[in-house]
């Protein structure tokens, strides 16, 4: 069986990132994904803050990463990973496909989803009028309504910032109030330009031509239709980090709880990405993170 330096589980911009950083340092890299290379950053149609680009779309950002690790000699396999077995100086990596794999440290640069609505058509419109994030995507709503599903402190800062650009913010919270901290209510409710709805049933989504034109939603036992340009969906992330709790300790939210240095409690192990505890979850800081990760590999195997 083929033995690599590192096994990078995660597709990402994190994962992508390690890959690179350990080809660079002649390390040999896998990196083993389960659906498609570029994770969240494929849902943004456009990214205008990541450094030395103007303008880019996440799939066209996510197709150069991974050219980039591939022309470096980094290998790649489409397989959804389901336990890493420490053996010491080996670390076994499993696959629901029944692949097995070998390496002298594995980065986990497993990511999160968003936790969505449950509407219909969600999925198709996520990027299309459906987003997830106010700094990536906010810029596209200026002078625009946009509507909040969400009343904890993502949902409250993501308004706050929206409310900068948009003509309207309307939020939407299903519980009868807002979760997030008063000093954010305050900040944001504070703003002539944004409302509330609380104790609301999400229904459905409104399309016109293919196009986000509205929430519909049972308010006060009254169906409403809300008109809007954008919604912003603030609702919780999933991170699904369970099957290496044994390696790597979580926090009571599921993220690995590793600080900047992207270390666990298992030696050779380490984590990268939004799957670890951070307080800012962006490109840039997933990337970071996957240099991180990969250098403090590098010097793993080499004894340092």
């Amino acid at each position: 069986m083929l033995m690599y330096d590192i096994i990078v589980v995660g597709g990402g911009p994190a994962g992508m990132t390690a890959a690179l950083y350990a080809q660079r340092n002649g390390k040999s890299a896998l990196v083993i994904e389960k659906s498609g290379f570029g994770g969240q950053i494929t849902h943004s149609p456009k990214v205008e803050n990541f450094p030395g680009s103007l303008s880019v779309s996440g799939n066209e950002l996510a197709d150069k990463m991974l050219e980039q690790i591939l022309a470096q000699g980094a290998e790649i396999e489409f397989e959804t990973v389901t336990s890493v077995r420490d053996e010491g100086g080996e670390k076994v990596v499993t696959t629901e496909e029944g692949g097995e794999y070998r390496s002298r440290a594995v980065i986990l640069a497993t990511g999160v989803k968003h936790r969505m609505l449950g509407l219909e058509g969600e999925d198709e419109l996520v990027g299309e009028g459906i987003s997830f994030c106010a700094v990536c995507d906010g810029d596209f709503y200026a002078g625009k309504t946009v509507c909040v599903a969400g009343g904890g402190n993502s949902a409250l800062q993501e308004a706050i910032l929206l409310a900068e650009k948009c003509k309207e913010v309307i939020m939407l919270q299903d519980l009868p109030y807002f979760t997030g901290e008063s000093r954010l209510q305050d900040v944001l409710f504070a703003r002539d330009n944004v409302r509330s709805l609380t104790e609301v049933k999400f229904q459905a989504l409104v399309t016109e031509g293919g196009e986000l034109r509205g929430v519909e939603i049972v308010h006060g036992g009254e169906v409403k239709r809300i008109p809007c340009d954008g919604l912003f969906v603030a609702v919780g992330l999933i991170p699904e980090n369970g099957p290496f709790a044994s390696l790597a300790d979580l926090n009571s939210f599921g993220y690995f709880d590793s600080d900047e240095q992207c270390l666990t409690k298992t030696p050779g192990i380490f984590v990268a990405g939004d799957c670890r505890s951070k307080f800012v979850r962006q490109i840039t800081t997933a990337v970071a993170d996957g240099a991180t990760a990969a250098l403090a590999a590098c010097r793993y195997i080499n004894g340092l």
